[in-house]
């Protein structure tokens, strides 16, 4: 396992709940490498998150793709429904799930929000 993919969910555990406040089920990660498999389980209670590692528990989703993959969609690089419709990975269960994704990996990078393209400022200054 990778310093890296440690990070992210150490990460999701600690951040991700603001953003899937509406959300409750679980999602199993299966990262494959060349030699093993490393199971994650996320379970979501409208917004609180904590994730296992472990065996291959139960889940309402189980996510199955390379760790390369996996980090590149982490970190912005790729989006994750377009990848799982190219077959780059696979989703069995519950497809609300493969949705869920685009919210808790990174934003392309460089991505902005609309509203700050179209000259209207920031979401939070229009707040504030």
């Amino acid at each position: 396992m990778s310093e890296a993919v440690h990070h992210f969910f150490d990460g999701l555990a600690r951040n991700g709940g603001r953003m899937l406040r509406q959300v409750c089920g679980t999602v199993r990660f299966d990262l494959r490498y060349p030699d093993h498999v490393d199971h994650w389980l996320v379970t979501i209670d409208h917004g609180r998150v904590t994730v296992s590692r472990g065996d291959a528990a139960p889940a309402d989703t189980v996510i199955g793709t390379y760790e390369a993959l996996f980090l590149r969609m982490a970190h912005g690089e790729v989006k994750p429904l377009p990848a799982w419709l190219r077959n780059d990975f696979t989703a069995d269960g519950e497809f609300r799930f493969v949705i869920m994704l685009e919210r808790i990996f990174a934003p392309p990078p460089g991505a902005r929000h609309p509203r700050e393209v179209a000259g209207g400022g920031t979401p939070a200054q229009e707040r504030t």
